[in-house]
């Protein structure tokens, strides 16, 4: 497994980097087709954010799809275990989805799951006045306005559901957006509770 370490607006020891080999080896056991580990360490130059100073971001190519996670700490130690607790953590999760559906051969499609799928909560308001306030990364946003943090562009092969469901869960994401290989719609699919899912789809015909 060929591990590449990167920095951003810091710097980065060769002591840090044997660390990072030592504890990257120990995902092998959760998957043992791991071919590359792209890390990136960038340091946050906001001093309010002490206690997220550091974030690694760690990438993991194989011969399956690429698995992604990322945390921040007040260093890089800190935040590199946190972030290989958390790759680790999805890899056995996406190995657990592999053996609950283990032996069913149909694929289940994004029209039978939105037919199964529970309705979405409804939204409550408090004297008739309904304040959103939701956590993009370090930013508190007050208000249902858009902020755009990260903008990403991915190739689209299309997949069943379940592939779906499996890559979401490498990636360590709470939706995933995709190309329902039955229907050929967008869709996409949100984790709600333990196991259970929903589903959103497209219908470009209206």
């Amino acid at each position: 497994m060929d591990v590449v370490v990167n920095a951003r607006h810091c710097e980065v020891s060769d002591r840090f980097r044997s660390h990072v080999e030592e504890k990257l080896t120990r995902l092998e056991k959760h998957d043992h087709r791991i071919i590359r580990v792209e890390v990136e360490v960038e340091k946050e130059r906001n001093p309010r954010l002490h206690d997220r100073a550091v974030r690694v971001e760690l990438t993991a190519f194989s011969k399956g799809p690429v698995i992604r996670a990322e945390a921040a700490a007040d260093d890089k130690m800190g935040a590199l275990d946190l972030a290989v607790d958390k790759m680790a953590s999805q890899m056995r999760r996406a190995a657990d989805r592999r053996k609950v559906h283990h032996g069913r051969h149909t694929p289940v499609s994004v029209a039978e799951a939105l037919a199964a799928a529970d309705p979405a909560p409804a939204e409550t308001e408090d004297d008739g006045v309904r304040t959103l306030e939701r956590q993009v990364g370090p930013i508190t946003v007050t208000g249902d306005g858009p902020l755009v943090v990260r903008e990403k562009s991915h190739a689209a092969a299309p997949m069943t559901l379940d592939q779906a469901l499996y890559e979401m869960e490498l990636v360590g994401h709470d939706f995933y957006l995709f190309v329902d290989k039955d229907s050929e719609r967008p869709a996409v699919v949100y984790r709600r509770k333990g196991y259970d899912y929903g589903v959103i789809s497209l219908d470009l015909g209206h």
